[in-house]
């Protein structure tokens, strides 16, 4: 054996089949708290924050912070979903399965700055809205600028770059690997440049951010991240090359 085959057959080595079972189910759980999560904050928990001006209003403090709290949640998932994939990925095509890492975590740092924007709006209702009549003009143009900063960072992190990640990369690795079947990967493979075109739409002004032909653009996406958490909880990883060497295939 020459010794790049030696250094293939050790980086692709047996890999137990019960670590690669509990590993999907962990991913799959990990995806299905990204929808929970996610779901919970923008339709349960934010909606105050876009009805007229919310800091020189009454406000829902608790419930707007509550939706903090869900995307801290999130930010943890969606790292978690990509560091417990890569051992996994990287035995299909290592650079894509770092790349998937990287776009995940690029999300999470947009939801980082959505999040900091909403608790940058909040504590402006709560330590100068009442303080001083006076700026209420000024309070509003910031609280505007904050809360337009959320929306953003919801249409770049969520939309474009989880096209990229969740949905053409991730996409592309699952069909290429077989883990799961591809007709469901191919779901992402179509809902990732969707949701890339829809995001890049929605800056140029061709259509509204968040509106409706956004909203259609994302089902493909939706329905291969919930299908791809909901198989491998109840599935694992489908048996293919890149489990080939694992116990249950002994």
């Amino acid at each position: 054996m020459s010794t790049l085959q030696t250094t293939t057959t050790l980086r692709r080595g047996p890999v137990p089949r019960n670590s690669l079972r509990t590993t999907a189910s962990i991913v799959g759980w990990l995806f299905i708290v990204t929808y929970v999560t996610a779901i919970a904050a923008k339709v349960a928990f934010y909606p105050p924050l876009f009805d007229g001006d919310y800091v020189t209003g009454p406000g829902q403090d608790t419930r707007v912070l509550w939706g903090a709290v869900f995307e801290a949640v999130l930010i943890i998932a969606n790292i978690g979903t990509a560091t417990f994939l890569w051992p996994v990925l990287k035995r299909q095509h290592e650079s894509l399965a770092m790349s998937y890492v990287a776009a995940r975590i690029m999300e999470s740092v947009f939801i980082a700055v959505g999040v900091l924007s909403v608790l940058t709006v909040v504590t402006l209702r709560q330590t100068y809205a009442a303080a001083d009549p006076g700026a209420t003009a000024g309070l509003t143009v910031a609280g505007d600028a904050f809360v337009t900063v959320q929306e953003w960072t919801f249409g770049l992190g969520p939309n474009f770059v989880v096209g990229v990640g969740n949905g053409v990369i991730l996409g592309y690795l699952m069909y290429r690997s077989r883990l799961v079947p591809r007709k469901l990967a191919v779901l992402g493979l179509v809902g990732g440049p969707l949701l890339i075109l829809s995001a890049a739409a929605a800056m140029v002004g061709v259509i509204e951010l968040d509106g409706t032909w956004q909203v259609l653009s994302a089902v493909p996406e939706f329905f291969w991240e919930l299908g791809l958490g909901i198989y491998l909880v109840v599935k694992g990883f489908k048996p293919s090359p890149v489990t080939a060497g694992t116990d249950d295939e002994r």
